[in-house]
């Protein structure tokens, strides 16, 4: 199915449909055929032009399919209104990455993380963090204003999915006495605790790789952040300066 980038004048009134098929058998038949391609449809939307949107992901990412208003074509992609907006963004958001979102905020909140910064903070940041991954450590140098200013805590999900010897450094790094000083000093140094990795260790690696894993999350760091509304959104990779204030809910101190 060809990607189209397509721009239309947006429709007043998008909205999300108020109920969703009871089954994938009450898809239109292009719809369907996208899912015997891989897709998986989670709900639609109204799109301007005669189209019908759907929101779906694959491979962990949201994506927008529309239908044609003969029902017998589908596009997926990118449709843009003419201001240049993404007009299936908000969609995507409310049908896709919001519920995904935060059914994996609450998997990480029951899983083993550490934490960083004050037990008091209010603002909490929830990231999947390999010892081997360069962004995970920009990150957690661009964090540190907030984290010592006493705003932020971060809570790290130490996982092993890049290198082959991931696993055995996030197990050392949970093994250690501090493991939140052990984090900090990897991340600042490069330096490895003196520690081994204990069998509860390699357990909780594990059991946090898999928690990323079934969310078909591939790369690290995944950030989540929960917004003024309570939303919980996700950034992937280091964030620019932009989002990063975001993602802290501030300024730098």
């Amino acid at each position: 199915m060809m990607s189209l980038r397509l721009a239309l004048p947006l429709a007043a009134g998008m909205a999300l449909a108020a109920s969703l098929p009871a089954a994938a058998d009450d898809w239109p038949a292009p719809i369907q055929a996208l899912e015997q391609q891989g897709l998986t449809v989670h709900g639609e939307f109204d799109a301007p032009g005669g189209l019908k949107g759907y929101g779906a992901s694959i491979r962990g990412q949201s994506v927008a399919a529309y239908l044609t208003p003969d029902g017998e074509h589908a596009v997926v992609g990118t449709l843009i209104d003419d201001q240049g907006r993404d007009v299936s963004a908000e969609p995507l958001e409310q049908l896709v990455d919001g519920p995904k979102n935060a059914e994996l905020w609450k998997a990480m909140a029951d899983h083993h993380w550490v934490r960083e910064g004050d037990a008091d903070a209010s603002r909490v940041v929830y990231t999947f963090s390999d010892p081997n991954c360069p962004y995970c450590r920009k990150f957690w140098q661009d964090a540190q204003p907030w984290v010592e200013n006493g705003d932020v805590q971060i809570r790290h999900l130490m996982v092993g999915v890049l290198k082959a010897d991931s696993p055995e450094k996030a197990a050392a790094i949970l093994a250690a006495d501090d493991p939140s000083a052990a984090i900090a000093e990897h991340y600042r140094t490069g330096a490895m605790p003196d520690s081994e990795g204990t069998d509860q260790s390699e357990q909780w690696v594990a059991d946090n790789t898999q928690v990323m894993r079934d969310a078909q999350l591939y790369a690290t760091p995944v950030i989540f952040y929960q917004d003024d509304d309570g939303e919980v959104h996700k950034v992937m990779g280091a964030p620019s300066p932009d989002k990063l204030r975001t993602i802290m809910g501030s300024d730098s101190p």
